[in-house]
């Protein structure tokens, strides 16, 4: 498997930037390539994004959700990934959000687009784009504060 690790400073608190990640089905608004993020429940997502110019379809489940700390995921069908999202207080009204994610590149247009660096510029734009989305905004769309803890048996 490939894996990408990229951090943003954004200037929200991080609760503000917690929740809005969250926010599963607006992710649309600022991931690149992302057609859309079905909730199916607390736990469970089924998402659609065009990855090297081809449509790709996925489930995923929620494994860790700590408020304001971290989300983690890993697919259960469909593309292969797995990651987590943390999220740090550096003050008041300042977060650091770091996305580190696992991915499986399938054929050859995805391995050489991974080899030239395609996914690392991807999600490095994702997080702007979600850094100006919140930062814009100012206040989230909304939140999710439940929790998930990982499952010991895995």
């Amino acid at each position: 498997m490939a894996s990408v690790t990229k951090s943003i400073d954004v200037r929200v608190p991080v609760r503000t930037a917690y929740d809005q990640w969250t926010q599963f089905e607006e992710f649309p608004r600022f991931m690149e390539g992302v057609k859309s993020v079905k909730q199916l429940d607390d736990t469970h997502l089924h998402w659609i994004a065009e990855i090297g110019g081809q449509t790709k379809e996925w489930d995923a489940e929620i494994t860790e959700q700590v408020p304001d700390e971290r989300i983690a995921w890993r697919s259960t069908s469909g593309a292969k990934n797995a990651g987590v999202v943390t999220f740090h207080r550096l003050g008041d009204g300042l977060t650091r959000v770091t996305l580190q994610m696992e991915y499986e590149p399938e054929g050859a247009a995805e391995s050489i687009g991974d080899a030239l660096g395609f996914v690392s510029r991807r999600v490095e734009g994702d997080l702007e784009r979600f850094r100006d989305f919140i930062e814009g905004r100012g206040v989230e769309t909304g939140a999710w504060r439940g929790e998930v803890r990982q499952d010991p048996t895995r």
